[in-house]
C-alpha cells in the first residue's frame, strides 16, 4: 500500500498553514516564484515561506482555526538585488494584509483571519537567520535576503481538506 490510507486522511481537519499562504502569495504575486522549499538551482526572485516551529502557546481553536508564526523570506538577485528583495518584502505584507482584509477563501484551504507582523523585513547575509553555534552558508554573490515574521491566524476550510471518496 503507498501513502496514507483514505480513511486516515479524511480525519484531517486542517492543512498546513505552508499550504494556505503559497496560494495566497502566488496569486497575489504572479511572476514570482513562491515556495517553502529552495531548488538545488534556484533561481530569483524568491518568497519562501515556513513556519516557524518556535511559536510557543499556540492561540487556535481546535474546532475553527489555526495559528502559526511564519517567517516569509523575500530573495532577489542583483543589479538591484537588495532594493528589489526590500520592495518584495513590503509586497508580501500588502498581499498578506489584503487576502485578510478581503476574506479570500481558498478552497481545501481556508481563509486567513488575522496578519500581525512580529518582526519587519531586514537584510540577512545568509540562507537562513542562525542562532547558537549553527550557522549557515552566505548567499551567493549577487543576491540578497530580506526576512520577516507573522502571526497569523486562519478559519479552517467549511469542508476537510481530504474528504472521504
Amino acid at each position: 500500500m503507498a501513502g496514507l490510507p483514505d480513511h486516515v486522511k479524511a480525519l484531517a481537519e486542517l492543512s498546513p498553514v505552508e499550504d494556505l499562504l503559497l496560494a495566497v502569495l502566488r496569486k497575489g504575486l504572479p511572476g514570482v516564484a513562491v515556495k517553502s522549499l529552495i531548488d538545488l538551482h534556484q533561481d530569483f526572485p524568491l518568497v519562501l515561506v515556513r513556519r516557524d516551529p518556535s511559536f510557543g502557546a499556540w492561540a487556535g481553536d481546535t474546532r475553527f482555526t489555526d495559528s502559526a508564526r511564519v517567517v516569509i523570506h523575500a530573495f532577489a538577485a542583483d543589479p538591484d538585488g537588495d532594493q528589489d528583495a526590500a520592495i518584495l518584502s513590503e509586497a508580501v505584507r500588502v498581499v498578506l494584509r489584503d487576502a485578510w482584509l478581503k476574506h479570500q477563501v481558498f478552497p481545501g484551504l481556508g481563509h486567513i483571519t488575522r496578519v500581525d507582523m512580529n518582526s519587519a523585513p531586514r537584510r540577512a547575509p545568509d540562507w537562513a537567520t542562525a542562532t547558537g553555534v549553527v550557522q549557515y552558508a552566505d548567499l551567493p554573490t549577487g543576491v540578497w535576503r530580506y526576512e520577516s515574521i507573522y502571526d497569523i491566524q486562519i478559519r479552517k476550510p467549511r469542508a476537510r481538506p481530504y474528504p472521504t471518496p
